[in-house]
């Protein structure tokens, strides 16, 4: 089982992210405060390192720096959505890739692999997601459906992860903005109910005419696994 150590100071966005990468067969070392997470990447025991730039007492640049100086662990920047120069300073001090946040999960754990796989681990395999006519590769975050590519917006691929995770079962809306986006669903928000009409539109309808992601009002969306 591959280990993540993150260390960000968000803690509802930490233990959204610690959930999600268990469910996914990771295991998970958290830390808010950056020189307690040094300490524990001094111990090698990590496989990657998340490390959000923005923290208290000591950035990310600087963890960062002391990281590097004792190995050469992947590692994985969380930087603000179009700092530019945080991105270019954490890459050229030794970071392997970064994401913006607000970031979905599913994004998270794809680059994660990535990583991995280009780093020779043997935890970096694929982990593609079959229902049926639908399959999904997480990793490279492309999209086939009835034999041929799907076209999907970042958005609407993160959103039909989460369903075909799920295949069969209801997804609370909530849920699905949590796990798509990484960030609670606010009041008369409809994006996602905007996403799944997109998406329904590109998988066509099921012999019988319906959709092949059901809606229950008020409740959330299922995607049909008799696919």
């Amino acid at each position: 089982m591959p280990k993540v150590l993150l260390i960000d100071d968000d803690t509802e966005l930490t233990a959204l992210l610690s959930e999600y990468l268990e469910e996914e067969g990771f295991e998970v070392e958290t830390s808010a405060d950056a020189r307690v997470g040094i300490a524990g990447a001094a111990d090698q025991s990590a496989d990657i390192i998340v490390l959000d730039v923005m923290m208290p007492r000591m950035n990310g640049i600087d963890a960062l720096q002391r990281i590097r100086r004792l190995g050469d662990v992947p590692i994985l920047m969380l930087t603000a959505k179009g700092d530019d120069i945080d991105r270019i300073s954490g890459l050229n001090f030794g970071a392997d890739d970064y994401v913006a946040k607000p970031c979905s999960p599913g994004e998270l754990v794809a680059r994660i692999r990535a990583i991995l796989r280009r780093a020779g681990s043997r935890f970096g395999d694929e982990n593609v997601l079959h229902v049926g006519n639908l399959i999904l590769h997480p990793a490279g975050r492309t999209a086939q459906w009835q034999g041929k590519p799907l076209e999907l917006t970042g958005a609407e691929f993160n959103i039909l992860e989460v369903l075909a995770r799920n295949a069969g079962q209801l997804v609370p809306k909530q849920d699905i903005s949590r796990r798509a986006f990484g960030r609670a669903l606010t009041p008369f928000d409809r994006r996602i109910d905007v996403h799944i009409s997109s998406v329904r539109q590109k998988l066509g309808t099921r012999g019988d005419g319906t959709s092949w992601i059901r809606s229950i009002r008020g409740q959330g969306y299922q995607l049909v696994q008799e696919l």
